[in-house]
């Protein structure tokens, strides 16, 4: 049974605490929320400064997950973040040192900074819940939540994310900056500098909310909404590729899972339309011609999305 009041108070809580200390993060928070009530990845993209680290170590805290940091840079190594094993000299064997990616919440901070080789020693990880070092595998504790952040402005020096590493994040956010009367704030001295990592009182756990996310309706009109969206992207013309049917799974949990915040055990074609360009937009790819012409995957998404007819009351009927 979904319980969606409950869901939406707990949000509206998570909403008051965070706004003492960040201000106009509503909808951002929102966003990350809806990848950790999915058990998914988020990708949060922007320039520095706009309080990306903050946001996730607060969350990390107010859930009370473990949480550990990782700031990537071109020297990291893949076992940086796995962990190594070493030799112990009193038993002369061989011991592993997990690493910092033994944690529920990992903020992988400029992801986009290190070797794709160590890149790709996140993939199991994100993937599996696992990682294997020496040949010996190692379960991840559960849940398990990579939040990675980069900079799409400072590109030099950067290794870009490839596209299979993309697809594995439900999410990409984009925390903009706050509006002035937010940024007046800022300066009146009153805001909280501490970070409050409290672990919220009364929260429901995060398995009975994963639960009730499962539980919420997507009926058919939405659900051939959604893959005609899909469908669209694939047959555009200025488009390499085309939204995936991983994609197309992960918009379904994202939906529900917005559809329990606003308290609702039903999905609406709103739901869908709010969630295409954080859910769709880092999957996509654009022809080379379509680059030549300066043609953004965000422009070409918003013209798929717009050919596609949203479901009216008497089609959902």
């Amino acid at each position: 049974m979904v319980d969606g009041s409950s869901a939406r108070t707990f949000h509206e809580q998570l909403s008051a605490r965070v706004d003492e200390r960040l201000f106009g993060m509503r909808e951002p928070l929102r966003l990350v929320l809806i990848g950790i009530l999915t058990g998914s990845h988020v990708l949060i993209d922007d320039v520095p400064g706009v309080g990306k680290t903050t946001l996730v170590r607060m969350l990390a805290g107010m859930l009370d997950l473990s949480f550990q940091r990782v700031q990537f840079t071109p020297d990291l190594m893949p076992t940086d973040i796995t962990g190594t094993s070493v030799l112990n000299l009193r038993s002369n064997d061989f011991e592993f040192r997990p690493g910092p990616v033994f944690a529920q919440v990992l903020l992988a901070d400029e992801i986009n900074r290190a070797t794709p080789k160590t890149q790709a020693a996140l993939l199991e990880a994100m993937q599996e819940g696992q990682v294997t070092v020496d040949g010996t595998t190692y379960p991840l504790p559960q849940p398990f939540f990579v939040l990675a952040t980069q900079n799409p402005v400072e590109l030099e020096g950067t290794f870009p994310l490839p596209e299979a590493q993309l697809d594995r994040f439900l999410l990409r956010v984009r925390l903009g900056y706050p509006e002035p009367a937010d940024e007046e704030r800022i300066l009146d001295g009153t805001r909280s500098r501490e970070v409050d990592t409290e672990p919220l009182a009364d929260a429901p756990s995060l398995a009975a909310l994963r639960t009730q996310v499962a539980a919420v309706r997507m009926e058919a009109p939405v659900r051939r909404y959604v893959v005609a969206i899909a469908n669209a992207s694939r047959a555009h013309p200025e488009l390499a590729v085309g939204v995936s049917p991983r994609a197309v799974e992960q918009m379904g949990d994202a939906a529900r899972a917005n559809a329990l915040l606003d308290g609702r055990a039903y999905v609406l074609p709103d739901d869908v339309k709010a969630l295409i360009d954080p859910v769709f937009g880092h999957r996509i790819v654009p022809t080379t011609d379509a680059r030549i012409r300066d043609r953004t995957a965000d422009e070409i998404l918003r013209e798929v999305t717009g050919s596609v007819p949203v479901p009216t009351e008497s089609s959902e009927g």
